[in-house]
């Protein structure tokens, strides 16, 4: 898939909305490491990062490549400040109607319509892909994503009480949610 686009934000600035390919692979783990060391809310420490550098460039040229994934990049200036991405939850017919979503954007950045512009191209970019169903896991204490989750149309489906155990706050109720595309 394919996409790019650029959006106004908030503030009067513009910022590309790209898929990520092998050249990003640096941008993009640096961006990891910034984002996930910035809020609690996401699956992820700095030092769990599963892709060694080399690696992500290599994921990247895979989701550039694929039909029915994608992995989206939001630049402000050339400098990545977000990242989204469809991934298929497999190729079994049972579920293969269904792909998974996740976004992160830099802490300084929110607030600004990223976020938003980068969910809105995902769930297009599923529909393009022929997916019927999207769906999310957010760390349910997380108001501002999950209001942006349901403005856009996706509805809780069920709670995980002990989904997350942060290092700091202990365990972290996810709520999963998911858009009927």
């Amino acid at each position: 898939m394919k996409y790019n686009k650029t959006i106004t934000l908030k503030d009067g600035r513009t910022a590309v909305l790209r898929n990520g390919d092998a050249s990003d692979g640096a941008a993009v783990y640096e961006h990891f490491t910034a984002t996930h060391g910035e809020t609690d809310f996401l699956l992820a420490y700095p030092d769990e990062n599963s892709f060694p550098l080399e690696q992500e460039a290599d994921f990247l040229a895979g989701k550039a490549a694929s039909d029915n994934e994608i992995m989206l990049l939001a630049l402000v200036d050339g400098t990545v400040v977000g990242t989204a991405s469809v991934m298929s939850l497999g190729a079994k017919y049972k579920v293969k109607h269904r792909a998974d979503f996740g976004i992160s954007v830099s802490k300084e950045y929110w607030g600004l319509g990223i976020g938003k512009a980068l969910t809105k191209a995902c769930i297009q970019c599923a529909k393009d892909a022929g997916y019927t169903q999207l769906e999310l896991s957010v760390v349910a204490d997380n108001a501002r994503a999950v209001a942006l989750y349901r403005a856009l149309g996706f509805r809780d489906f069920g709670l995980n009480p002990k989904g997350f155990n942060s290092r700091t706050a202990g365990y972290q109720e996810l709520l999963y949610m998911l858009l009927e595309l």
